[in-house]
């Protein structure tokens, strides 16, 4: 009995012309209906690393969500939270690190990079807004640098969500909550063309949400995709169109005195003219071709992204008359190609699959940091022009030497160049950032074995090095490791994967990542700041068990320790590192018409002091939901967040600010607290 699993594309579509399967649509029903039958696909024989992944679309849509970026915490152990307007992109937690907007978490949606390169706020903003979760229909995962086909951003993990080419049913919802949540979706596929060959699908989203607090968020969304697709998986094309645009108002983190002395309230904000505007427009395309013992695919993106960004984080420290206020916009087109060709071989009772592979992005961006009150611009601290280019050329190689002995070997290459201009010559933040170039080449080699399997249960061996790109604007500084261009990481990673116990999927990895420097840019300064080299070492042990066809339990443990390897004794403490997360959730489905989850959320204490000296609480929440399904295609479902209110921190820093009335800046922790309990009543009609 044949026994399909999720497989990279271009392995797939070797595999299926070797094995002279039929082929099948991107989104054909009969291997939805493999997956979904089977629950979470087995990774036995299919996965490189402890750590790699594949979550299907069932799974994606019986978990409950605040908001889209939560989608990707189907990832075991990795957090997200946000700690500012729902339309700012959400702060993300991995592997010992507090990745901030997504620095070291490469995140594509259809293959196009969510990472923003030189942002205006921090690098490798990753702005989840537009995702529609109704269009997922897969997520896959990587941790740690182990892939040669994974560059950028991806020392810590990697996930990629892949769009649906056809829906098995279009669909029709409204939703209704608490706190001015009001969202509607439509979306569909229809089949075209000669012998009905093509398929175009589309979505329309609209969606409006104030959250808890004292001034409304006002958060307003519309959303849309369409796209055309033509073929198989293996044997096919689509084009695509996004838009996206949102407006809100921004309730920020808020120090913890003023709460404790009462002068203000958990979900009260300092500056009410804080938020933002967003918009987002792209056009992308993918191709992929097989034969005998090739696969190809090219796929290409043009995206334009627009962001107005209004901050303010220490009130009136800086200026007590006027406040602190910022405004970070940030205008960028972004096109790329990622190309690559497989090629299947077998060299006696050995396989193997080459892959080659050639990535290529261009960023063309305007953005800066201005002083500004209630929205106006008073002051600029820099403007620049930013040109950023990158070539990444790799290679990687899996061969299947015996039965219980697979290997993977890879090398990658990349290439950056930058280039940034002031907007403004003459000024005086023109002559405190002049023009300036820099280039660099980095080579990252990794190499992988699999032992087994053994009693349904495989063991991994895995390391390589890795990188992410500094900010264009610390680049080109040419003293100090801040001006380094690429920062190296390297990894090693122990783990095992069973599936011993019958119906129970189990994996666990211990592994140590080192990075370079802890480098970023802080956006908010205008200035990139260099840290000593890090170490982080950590545990993650992950279960999937579906004792009966109607229950699925997902309970996940991870444990991390981050250290700085340079600074002095007592003081090496990473602020923000993750320490430790767990969930634990229960899904029912096919209980009859009846469906529903629950999910609870542990997110550890971290250090938020170099010394360790002020820790943040830890924080436990717990999401929920239950649905029942009419005659007709008709369902009914009731959303919970939050349900045992608990008063805890979405996120918490430690800083200096000051109050309007203080005398002076004061070292207090600031926090965004996690929302107030709410529900939300779904209405989708699928037809």
């Amino acid at each position: 009995m044949l026994k399909l699993h999720p497989i990279p594309s271009a392995l797939a579509a070797a595999l299926c012309s070797l094995l002279a399967l039929p082929s099948s649509r991107a989104d054909d029903t009969l291997m939805q209906r493999v997956l979904i039958d089977g629950s979470r696909a087995s990774q036995l024989g299919v996965a490189d690393a402890a750590g790699d992944g594949s979550v299907t679309q069932q799974q994606l849509a019986a978990r409950t969500t605040y908001r889209p970026g939560e989608l990707l915490e189907a990832t075991p152990g990795l957090i997200v939270s946000q700690h500012s307007g729902e339309g700012k992109a959400n702060q993300f937690y991995l592997r010992g690190f507090n990745l901030d907007h997504g620095t070291d978490l490469r995140t594509t949606v259809d293959g196009m990079p969510v990472n923003q390169r030189s942002h205006a706020h921090g690098q490798g903003w990753t702005d989840l807004n537009f995702l529609i979760p109704e269009l997922a229909a897969r997520l896959d995962y990587k941790k740690g640098p182990y892939s040669a086909e994974q560059g950028d951003f991806a020392s810590a993990g990697a996930a990629s969500i892949v769009y649906a080419n056809r829906l098995v049913r279009g669909v029709a919802s409204a939703s209704a909550g608490q706190n001015g949540y009001r969202r509607a979706l439509l979306a569909d596929s229809l089949e075209v063309g000669p012998a009905r060959s093509g398929a175009v699908l589309y979505a329309l989203e609209a969606m409006h949400n104030d959250g808890p607090y004292t001034r409304g968020d006002d958060y307003h969304k519309l959303n849309a995709v369409l796209r055309y697709s033509q073929g198989y998986a293996n044997n096919g094309f689509n084009l695509t169109a996004m838009a996206y645009s949102a407006d809100w108002n921004a309730t920020d983190q808020i120090p913890l005195r003023a709460v404790q002395q009462g002068l203000l309230g958990r979900y009260d904000g300092v500056d009410n003219s804080d938020g933002g505007k967003a918009q987002r427009y792209s056009l992308s395309g993918a191709w992929q071709r097989s034969g005998e013992d090739t696969a190809a695919r090219v796929s290409a993106y043009l995206i334009a992204n627009k962001l107005d960004l209004y901050s303010n984080f220490t009130y009136f420290m800086d200026d007590p008359v006027n406040g602190d206020q910022f405004a970070q916009p940030d205008r960028r087109v972004t096109s790329g190609v990622d190309a690559s060709v497989a090629w299947h071989a077998h060299i006696g009772e050995a396989s193997s699959i080459t892959t080659a592979g050639l990535q290529l992005q261009h960023d063309n961006i305007f953005n800066g940091l201005y002083k500004t009150v209630a929205r106006q611009a008073i002051a600029a601290t820099r403007a620049d022009h930013i040109v950023e280019s990158s070539l990444g050329l790799y290679v990687e190689n899996s061969t299947r030497w015996t039965p219980l002995l697979r290997t993977t070997a890879g090398l990658r290459a990349d290439g950056y160049r930058f280039d940034v201009r002031p907007t403004q010559p003459g000024s005086a933040s023109a002559l405190a950032h002049p023009a300036a170039r820099a280039s660099d080449r980095l080579l990252s080699p990794s190499l992988g074995a699999v032992f087994g399997p053994w009693a349904q249960t495989e063991l991994y061996a895995n390391a390589g090095t890795g990188f992410h790109s500094n900010d264009a604007r610390g680049a080109v500084v040419a003293e100090g490791a801040a001006g380094a261009p690429l920062v190296r990481s390297r990894g090693m990673e122990l783990g095992l994967r069973s599936e011993w116990l019958p119906r129970l999927q189990s994996s666990l990895s211990v592994y140590r990542l080192d990075f370079g420097s802890e480098l970023s840019y802080v956006g908010d300064a205008g200035a990139t700041e260099a840290g000593e080299p890090s170490r982080r070492y950590g545990v993650e042990f992950s279960n999937y068990y579906k004792p009966f066809k109607w229950l699925s339990v997902d309970a996940d443990i991870a444990f991390a320790r981050a250290r700085s390897r340079g600074a002095a004794a007592g003081a090496a403490y990473l602020p923000g590192a993750v320490e430790g997360v767990a969930q634990l959730a229960l899904t029912l489905d096919k209980l009859g018409p009846w469906s529903g989850a629950l999910r609870l959320r542990y997110f550890g204490p971290r250090p938020l002091t170099e010394d360790n000296s002020v820790r943040s609480r830890a924080s436990q929440t717990l999401n929920g939901r239950i649905g029942y399904k009419f005659a007709g295609g008709l369902q009914l479902e009731l959303e919970g967040f939050n349900l045992a209110k608990r008063r805890v921190s979405a996120i918490d820093y430690y800083y200096a600010s000051q109050l309007k009335g203080e005398t002076q800046p004061v070292d207090d922790v600031h926090f965004h607290p996690v929302e107030s309990r709410s529900f939300r009543l779904m209405l989708t009609q699928s037809f």
